[in-house]
């Protein structure tokens, strides 16, 4: 097991982490905003468990990764994943976005060079797009955007804390079992990145359409959704996410959270891995 940095074409040093053997196939995991490959611990842990090789790495601006005040969007993240996959020289890989991290996959993937991608999963990810524009009315308004952006000038520590111990995880919802130590940990990812690269992440996941992405994906996807996605809403994401894909599958969770990797981890990795290997 190992971890390290790599260093992109622009001179950013990129983190990541890499268990397990390198025969192995490979399973790329890829964050939500503002965190970092900490995020899955739970899902690292049990497929390393299994005999895979598992990676993570920090988004550029995020965790250990440079805060970089430039390339914060989608084709940069894009093409640092694809500098990634040649660095480790992964090959058969199943890639695995959260949120922001599931936009990152779709963008990634339909770029990818032959060969190097086996399958995508999308977990309460952004696309097709969240932004509310003619062509997308379910979404949500640029106000809603503006308000996190102006919250994270104000205020970031604050920001987060709100963030993680409302709406990501559910704990804002009667009867919810709160869990502070996962607060504190969504806080302390969020407060290692850079205060730019977050305010820059956030018009990259809520403005970038991913329409064209979704269509050019030739590999299975599977896309996994809580019903109770306070983050990115069902009805506006995977519902029209896989009506894009050639080859897709949809699983959606009634009363699950957008943080549901963390707080049903056994229900998403037995998903995950029924998938991976099937």
């Amino acid at each position: 097991m190992s971890s390290g940095f790599f260093t992109t074409p622009d001179g950013v040093q990129i983190f990541y982490k890499d268990w397990g053997p390198k025969t192995a196939q490979p399973i790329v995991f890829h964050h939500g905003w503002p965190l970092s490959a900490d995020d899955w611990d739970a899902q690292m842990m049990f497929f390393a468990l299994k005999g895979f090789r598992v990676i993570a790495h920090d988004r550029r601006g995020h965790g250990r990764s440079t805060q970089t005040d430039t390339g914060n969007e989608m084709d940069t993240y894009a093409a640092d994943v694809i500098a990634l996959a040649k660095h480790l020289d992964l090959k058969n890989a199943v890639h695995v976005g959260h949120s922001t991290g599931g936009g990152e996959v779709a963008h990634y993937v339909a770029r990818a060079e032959p060969g190097r991608v086996a399958k995508a999963v999308l977990i309460g990810a952004v696309p097709p797009i969240m932004l509310k524009t003619q062509a997308n009315p379910g979404g949500l308004p640029i106000e809603v955007f503006d308000g996190f952006r102006a919250a994270l000038v104000a205020n970031r520590a604050q920001f987060f804390h709100d963030v993680a111990a409302g709406p990501f995880y559910g704990f804002n919802r009667e009867g919810a079992t709160v869990s502070p130590a996962v607060v504190e940990n969504w806080w302390r990812q969020g407060m290692m990145g850079g205060a730019k690269a977050h305010y820059d992440c956030i018009e990259a996941f809520s403005e970038t359409d991913f329409t064209d992405d979704l269509k050019a994906i030739d590999v299975p996807v599977l896309i996994l959704h809580g019903e109770d996605d306070q983050i990115v809403p069902i009805a506006d994401s995977a519902h029209l996410a896989i009506k894009l894909v050639k080859n897709g599958t949809l699983k959606t969770y009634p009363g699950f959270p957008h943080g549901m990797a963390t707080t049903q981890a056994e229900t998403i990795n037995a998903d995950l891995l029924a998938f991976i290997q099937g």
